[in-house]
C-alpha cells in the first residue's frame, strides 16, 4: 500500500482499539474496527442477569475529577460528559479475627490516624507509607487543553517534584506489594495490606492509587462500565468511524515486508494503508502474525514478565439493600471461621464488593455484589475437556460461596436470586486475554524501566504495522489503553508529517487543540 493511503484497520473495540479509532477520526484517517465479540469494551464490561447488572470492571477511574489533566482526554473520547462520579470514603477494609478491623481510608489523614491507633508498634511503618503518598499527592499532570502558561507551570511543578523525591520514588518502585507487606509487625495489618495490593506488583502505583483517591480524583461512574464503553462507541461513530462486530480476525495480511490487511474467520479479507492491533498481544505475535517479526525483545515479555492474575468471579444478585454495611471503593475482605476449598485453591479470606452505592445495577431494594479471587488458568483449562465437569465444578462454587457469605452476612443464602460463575476460560473466551488475565503486564522492579522508557509500538521487519493497549502499556487500566491509542496517533501523524490534533466537547461546541508532547504517568 502507498504511504498516502490514509485508512486504517484496528483489530478489536476495547478501550484502545475506540480510542485508536477515535484519535484516528479526528486526524482525517479512514478507520474500520474488527471486533470478535458482538459489543464494544473488551474488559471494560458488565453482563445482566435476571435484573441484576453484574459489572465486570470498573472500580474506580483515575481523570474522574475536572480539574484533573487526565479528565481531558475522557473528554475527548466522549466518555465524561454526562457522567455522574462519586467519590467513596473507604478505599477498603480488613475485617480480622477477634473483631479487629482495618480500615483503608481513602482521605490521607484519616488513613494514616486511623493505622496508628490500629498498632502503635508499626508507627515508623506507617508514617513512612503515608509520607510515600503524600510526596504523590500534589503531582498534576498537565493537560494539552490548559492554556499555555497554565500547562508550563504544571510541567515546571511535576518536573521539580521528581527532581526532589525521583529517588525516593525509584526506591518505592523496586518494593512489591508483599515485601511492604512484611514491613508490619502486626499480623492483622500484614494480613489486611496483602489483601489490597497484588504481591509482585510495585508498591508504587499503590501510592499513587491512594494519593488520587486522596485528591477525589478516582471515583466511581454510576452505571459502572458499560455505559462508557458506549460512550466509547457513541463517540467513534459520531466521528464518522466504521466498526464490524462478531468479525473476528485471525491473519494480518503481509506482502514485501508491508502490513496489507486482515484476514477474518469467515475468509474475507479486507484491506488498509495501515493496521493496528489493539487486541491480545500474544494472539497477535504468535497468531494473527505466526510469530515472523518477533525479536528476542518483544519475545522476552512472554516468556520472563508476569501478568496480571486471572480470575474466578462471582457474582449474586441479592434481595437485600445492603444500607448498613460501608460504601468501599473495592470491597469488605473478612476471615472465614475456617480455610475452605474455591475452585483451584484454598481461600482463607472472601473479599465481597457489595455495589450499594450504585442503584441503576439492581431493581430497587436489591444489590449486585461480585467476589473476585485469583484463580489457576491452567487448572481450569484442564476442566475445560470434561465439560460436565467444568459446569458442576462453577455451579459448586456458587453455592459454596453463598454458604460462606452468610458467615458475614446472616440470612444471606435466602436471598441470593440469581449467581454467576465467570472463570479465566470466560475471559479469555470473551475477550481473547492471553491466559484470561485481566490487564495484561504487572509493574514490577525487573521491569520499571519501561515507565522510562515507552515499549516500542511497532514490530522489527513489518512497516505500516502497529500495537496498542495493555500489552504494549504495562500497568493496565483504562487510562493506560486510552493514553497508548494516543501516543500511537502522535506517531502515526508525525510518520504522515502532520499535526496531531484532538477535539473535546464543551458545552455542546468542539474545540480542536494541537496537541504537544506529553507523557503521562500510567494508573489504574
Amino acid at each position: 500500500m502507498k504511504q498516502h493511503d490514509h485508512s486504517i484497520i484496528i483489530i478489536g473495540a476495547g478501550f484502545a482499539g475506540l480510542g485508536a479509532g477515535i484519535y484516528a477520526r479526528m486526524n482525517g484517517y479512514r478507520t474500520h474496527i474488527f471486533e470478535m465479540h458482538d459489543q464494544p469494551g473488551g474488559l471494560c464490561t458488565a453482563w445482566v442477569r435476571k435484573g441484576y447488572t453484574f459489572d465486570g470492571c470498573i472500580h474506580w477511574l483515575v481523570g474522574s475529577s475536572p480539574e484533573s489533566g487526565i479528565h481531558d482526554i475522557w473528554k475527548e473520547t466522549g466518555i465524561a460528559q454526562g457522567r455522574t462520579f462519586i467519590d467513596l470514603d473507604e478505599y477498603g477494609r480488613f475485617e480480622g479475627p477477634g473483631g479487629r478491623t482495618v480500615i483503608f481510608y481513602t482521605n490521607v489523614d484519616r488513613l494514616e490516624k486511623h493505622l496508628l491507633e490500629f498498632s502503635p508498634q508499626d508507627e515508623p511503618s506507617i508514617r513512612e507509607f503515608i509520607r510515600g503518598i503524600r510526596m504523590c499527592i500534589p503531582l498534576d499532570f498537565p493537560s494539552d487543553h490548559d492554556p499555555l502558561p497554565v500547562r508550563w507551570r504544571k510541567k515546571i511543578a511535576v518536573t521539580a517534584r521528581f527532581i526532589r523525591y525521583g529517588k525516593k520514588m525509584k526506591e518505592w518502585m523496586n518494593i512489591t506489594g508483599e515485601e511492604l507487606t512484611k514491613k508490619f509487625k502486626d499480623p492483622v495489618l500484614r494480613d489486611a495490606f496483602r489483601e489490597i495490593w497484588i504481591p509482585e506488583f510495585s508498591a508504587l502505583f499503590m501510592l499513587f492509587t491512594f494519593s488520587y483517591l486522596h485528591n477525589r480524583n478516582a471515583g466511581y461512574p454510576i452505571g459502572g462500565s458499560r455505559p462508557m464503553s458506549d460512550a466509547l462507541e457513541a463517540r467513534y461513530r459520531e466521528l464518522g468511524g466504521e466498526i464490524s462486530y462478531r468479525s473476528r480476525v485471525v491473519k494480518i495480511l503481509t506482502h514485501e515486508g508491508q502490513a496489507v490487511g486482515v484476514r477474518l474467520e469467515d475468509g474475507s479479507e479486507h484491506r488498509a494503508g495501515r493496521v493496528v492491533s489493539a487486541a491480545d498481544g500474544h494472539t497477535t505475535l504468535f497468531s494473527m502474525l505466526d510469530g515472523n517479526h518477533v525479536d528476542d525483545k518483544s519475545r522476552e515479555p512472554y516468556e520472563k514478565w508476569p501478568v496480571f492474575p486471572s480470575l474466578l468471579f462471582v457474582s449474586l444478585g441479592v434481595n437485600r439493600s445492603f444500607d448498613q454495611e460501608p460504601r468501599t471503593v473495592s470491597g469488605i475482605t473478612f476471615r472465614l471461621d475456617r480455610p475452605v476449598e474455591i475452585g483451584d485453591a484454598v481461600r482463607e479470606n472472601l473479599n465481597v464488593h457489595i455495589y450499594n452505592q450504585d442503584p441503576t445495577l439492581a431493581p430497587e431494594g436489591k444489590t449486585a455484589i461480585t467476589l473476585m479471587m485469583p484463580s489457576d488458568y491452567n487448572y481450569w483449562k484442564k476442566l475445560e475437556g470434561h465439560r460436565d465437569a467444568y459446569e458442576e465444578k462453577k455451579k459448586e462454587i456458587a453455592r459454596t460461596v453463598t454458604e460462606l457469605l452468610g458467615q458475614r452476612f446472616p440470612g444471606i443464602s435466602g436471598q441470593v436470586e440469581v449467581s454467576d460463575v465467570a472463570t479465566p476460560l470466560t475471559f479469555e473466551r470473551y475477550t481473547g486475554n492471553w491466559k484470561g488475565s485481566f490487564e495484561g503486564w504487572l509493574i514490577t522492579p525487573q521491569n520499571a524501566g519501561v515507565m522510562m522508557k515507552p515499549m516500542r509500538q511497532t514490530l522489527p521487519g513489518l512497516k505500516n504495522f502497529y500495537m496498542c493497549g495493555q500489552w504494549v502499556e504495562p500497568g493496565g487500566g483504562l487510562p493506560t489503553a486510552i493514553m497508548s491509542a494516543r501516543r500511537l496517533l502522535k506517531t502515526i501523524c508525525r510518520e504522515d508529517r502532520k499535526k496531531f490534533l484532538a477535539r473535546m466537547s464543551v458545552k455542546g461546541r468542539e474545540r480542536n487543540v494541537q496537541m504537544g508532547k506529553l507523557r503521562y504517568f500510567r494508573s489504574k
